[in-house]
């Protein structure tokens, strides 16, 4: 029997994200937009002098896939660096290119099990990925050290 997609546990994830204000003033922001569903994304982020996120905000719009990707995103954040997020994202596009089981090589970071009943669903990749992509772009910019 497949997994339930929108379980209780990834509806109250998307409602995380309503202590990750996007406000105007990051050092560093991207926006992304999933080809595949439309869904969009604004994050913007700051670093500490060694390369550290301190602080993270989201503007989402998305299903609740893709908000409660962003929420597990946000709510791990703080205290990673770059390195981590470039890790995950690649971790994240070889566990969603996988065949196997949805609970098979799940990316190592706090809470993404909640997203694993989106593993069979194709058409809501774009929207897990969009916040990952987002913030890997926005980090891009960022110097390894201010």
């Amino acid at each position: 029997m497949a997994e339930k997609l929108y379980t209780p546990e990834l509806l109250e994830l998307a409602t995380a994200l309503a202590d990750f204000p996007l406000t105007g003033d990051f050092d560093y922001r991207a926006q992304g937009r999933s080809r595949t569903c439309g869904s969009t994304i604004e994050v913007g982020v700051d670093l500490d002098p060694d390369g550290v996120l301190t602080r993270i905000g989201l503007q989402v719009n998305a299903c609740a896939i893709g908000q409660s990707s962003a929420a597990i995103l946000a709510l791990n954040a703080k205290g990673r660096t770059a390195n981590d997020f470039r890790r995950t994202l690649k971790a994240i596009e070889e566990w969603l290119s996988g065949d196997g089981s949805s609970q098979e090589n799940l990316p190592n970071w706090l809470g993404f099990e909640a997203l694993a009943p989106a593993h069979p669903h194709k058409g809501r990749h774009g929207a897990l990925l969009l916040a990952w992509t987002a913030i890997n772009q926005a980090l891009s910019s960022a110097p390894s050290s201010r």
